[in-house]
């Protein structure tokens, strides 16, 4: 029996890549293979630049879960009742509503009426899309195996994972991403999308384009010399066709 530990579980927007826009719930994991997430251990680590925390458990919808079950069912949960930490989406292009002087049965009646309708949509999640999961960290393949793949599988979720390569991929994952760090030993070698975060000394985009992936991606690093970067990975990608410039649109719209 597995436990897991999580640091965060919340609904969102996919912010990068090639899945962009997408209503996801985004889970987590706690801990890294490459980092451990602590400030006091970043000169030491192989990745350096991570703008994640990732670290203990101690976000919304954070903890330990015993069994791949409990864990499916809080992601579950939280696609059934989608509010994003600091966002309220049932404001997002409200209209005022004209107020109605009706008879008190006809608004139970409606009442009741809508109430059926959500209770009927709700298993197919908010708004009747494809449920979609995205497992990251940290590195998720530290803990997503069979169980929890099955699991989720199981309640209509396609299963998404960021992973940073070092470790090969369980079968069952729906969309694969990869995003090689300078350094690290690339160990999963094909996937749906590779995505480089630019520029990494070490780490160049031509030493990855005989991969077997469909899509590639220039994600420009952030930090302090963010501006420089971008413009950086834009003139690559604009020399280099086959690679498409991701940017962090979540960062850019301030959402989670």
């Amino acid at each position: 029996m597995s436990v897991y530990t999580v640091k965060e579980i919340y609904y969102t927007l996919q912010g990068e890549g090639a899945q962009t826009g997408r209503a996801a719930v985004f889970l987590r994991f706690a801990g890294c293979n490459l980092w451990s997430g602590r400030e006091q251990d970043r000169a030491t680590a192989v990745c350096r630049f991570c703008d994640t925390d990732f670290a203990d458990r101690d976000g919304p919808g954070g903890g330990k879960f015993a069994t791949a079950e409990a864990l499916a069912e809080a992601i579950e949960e939280k696609w059934r009742d989608p509010s994003p930490p600091g966002l309220k989406i049932e404001t997002w292009g409200a209209r005022p509503q004209k107020r109605e002087n009706a008879d008190p049965s006809t608004l139970a009646a409606r009442a009741a009426s809508a109430q059926d309708d959500k209770t009927e949509a709700e298993p197919r999640g908010w708004g009747g899309g494809k449920r979609f999961v995205v497992c990251t960290g940290g590195e998720p393949l530290l803990q997503l195996d069979a169980a929890l793949i099955g699991a989720l599988h199981a309640r209509g979720f396609e299963i998404g994972v960021e992973t940073n390569g070092t470790i090969e991929a369980p079968p069952g994952i729906d969309w694969l991403c990869v995003s090689p760090k300078a350094g690290a030993e690339l160990r999963q070698r094909s996937g749906d999308e590779l995505k480089l975060v630019y520029p990494q000394p070490g780490a160049e985009p031509v030493a990855f384009e005989g991969l077997r992936f469909r899509h590639f991606f220039l994600q420009p690093m952030d930090g302090p010399h963010r501006e420089a970067d971008t413009h950086a990975a834009l003139r690559y990608c604009l020399e280099h066709p086959r690679w498409r410039l991701s940017l962090q649109t979540h960062k850019l719209l301030g959402i989670p």
